[in-house]
């Protein structure tokens, strides 16, 4: 399976130490060089392994979730845009597994997990008329219509749930839209009071929630072209001219070029969104992508730390497989000649950092290693996943059907 992908990998061309870091963990103390690449056997055994842990882990009354867990909490709780949105990713995973259609223990779990999302819509914290302020609902509207689009795209909706899934994928979409930032555009979970306040968009949380847009729109949905065209305008305000992104922009951001190695995972994100929308290059999708491994130890720097924005560049550990994914993400629009050294690196990375019982964790808490699992998973298994929705805005004389597929 990984084979395929060219898991055997050549010496590395940049520097990828991997970071062993001193007691205050603000700078290494000593490193050693990346594990030697594994054979395509041993890389197969992983994503076996991977793919059980996942199965374990599923949780709840039924066992129906896999939530994210981070710092944030609503009434001490876990906030339910995380469950939805954790429970999703982690179902996307196991779908997009080769074998999914032959395996009933996976079936059985993203069938459960399904329903859990699917009633999601009925939750009273994830209804789109809110206060605003830093609220994560908007990562279940966004994890959650991916879901949805994965599993009609596959033709693995559980039988049975064809119409719950679609009730659902409607509410989603409509939701995300009608909560995007009023006159700015974009996506932010970290919001001004007021949910009619302008606010800054974040880089982070934008890109996604376009990329469900443009595959809605591929799959016959119907999307409204002034939501996907502000939301790039707000994207690329946050873009510089030297292919930095900033953390977030209200305006036209001026972020200095010596803040990149704490940019790396929303660049790469961002530029390949970018490119898919006809707005950038494949030359600037390789500056992400070289950036990204120029400077990736910077996020190692902050893997398994506690604290969120920690200095000299202000990274959180939640960027690590984010970056990591929407890295591997971004090979794949280089030209086919390019992607196999790409690939390698990336790849050889990953599994310098992957843990001993054989699963993938950035944080410090009991359930984000099946985030950083099921992330790790797809990012090494992207080349097998085809290329994404790009978008075209809809012709006047021809506009978006909102079909039943």
């Amino acid at each position: 399976m990984i084979a395929a992908r060219s898991m055997a990998a050549a010496c590395l061309g940049v520097s990828i130490a991997a970071f062993m870091l001193g007691a205050g963990g603000e700078s290494p103390s000593a490193f050693v060089g990346p594990p030697a690449p594994p054979s395509a056997a041993e890389a197969d055994a992983a994503v076996r392994t991977g793919i059980a842990f996942l199965l374990s882990a599923q949780e709840g009354e039924p066992k129906a979730q896999w939530p994210y867990e981070g710092v944030y909490r609503v009434n001490g709780e876990i906030p339910v845009g995380y469950r939805i949105g954790g429970t999703s990713i982690v179902a996307e995973c196991l779908v997009r597994t080769p074998g999914y259609g032959s395996d009933a223990a996976r079936q059985e779990a993203v069938k459960r997990a399904c329903a859990f999302v699917c009633a999601g819509i009925r939750e009273p914290l994830m209804d789109p008329e809110y206060d605003g302020g830093y609220d994560v609902r908007g990562w279940g509207y966004c994890y959650g219509a991916r879901f949805m689009l994965v599993l009609r795209a596959a033709k693995a909706v559980p039988a049975g749930m064809e119409a719950a899934v679609d009730a659902a994928l409607r509410w989603y979409l409509d939701a995300m839209q009608r909560n995007e930032i009023p006159e700015v555009g974009g996506w932010n979970y970290a919001r001004q009071p007021g949910i009619e306040t302008p606010s800054p968009a974040s880089p982070f949380m934008t890109p996604p929630c376009l990329q469900v847009l443009f595959e809605a729109r591929a799959q016959g949905l119907a999307v409204d072209d002034a939501v996907v065209s502000r939301g790039l305008d707000a994207l690329r305000r946050c873009r510089t001219v030297d292919g930095n992104f900033a953390y977030s922009a209200l305006k036209q951001t001026r972020e200095p070029a010596r803040s990149i190695p704490g940019a790396i995972g929303r660049i790469v994100c961002a530029e390949s969104l970018l490119f898919r929308a006809g707005q950038s290059d494949v030359a600037g999708v390789r500056r992400a992508l070289d950036a990204f491994l120029e400077h990736w130890v910077q996020l190692e720097l902050r893997r398994k730390k506690s604290g969120t924005h920690v200095g000299p560049y202000a990274v959180a550990p939640y960027y690590f497989f984010f970056g990591f994914y929407h890295a591997c993400d971004a090979v794949e629009i280089l030209p086919q000649a390019e992607r196999g050294e790409y690939r390698r690196k990336l790849e050889q990375l990953l599994f310098s950092v992957r843990d001993a019982d054989g699963t993938w964790d950035d944080r410090v808490f009991p359930r984000t290693r099946n985030f950083g699992t099921a992330m790790t998973l797809m990012a090494l298994q992207r080349p097998m996943f085809g290329e994404p929705a790009h978008w075209a805005a809809a012709s006047p004389r021809q506009p978006a059907q909102d079909s039943k597929q």
